[in-house]
């Protein structure tokens, strides 16, 4: 991914609000399996891990994005936003594609 296409997905992020909340539990298989389900419906989706979880947000992300084969556009504080393009119909059209 460019940083160019990073920039727009970013832009596109900014607007969302976050559909899954990450709390003292951390990354659980209900949760990862919770948000594969998600990207069968979205493929730019936000997440927000709360206070009381003790791990690392940018290490979440990172497990996330490995478990669910998408791509962490930005971790910024306790937000993380990840995208999956949908293979058979892609909503969003990066730049320079």
């Amino acid at each position: 991914m460019t940083s160019k296409q990073r920039a727009y997905l970013k832009s596109l992020a900014s607007n969302l609000n976050p559909v899954f909340q990450i709390g003292k539990a951390s990354l659980t298989p209900e949760i990862t399996a919770a948000i594969e389900e998600c990207f069968n419906r979205n493929e730019l989706i936000k997440i927000a891990v709360l206070k009381n979880c003790i791990d690392d947000p940018r290490m979440i992300a990172e497990a996330i994005g490995e478990r669910t084969h998408s791509q962490v556009v930005q971790v910024i504080g306790k937000k993380i936003v990840l995208y999956k393009p949908d293979r058979d119909h892609p909503k969003i059209i990066l730049p320079g594609e």
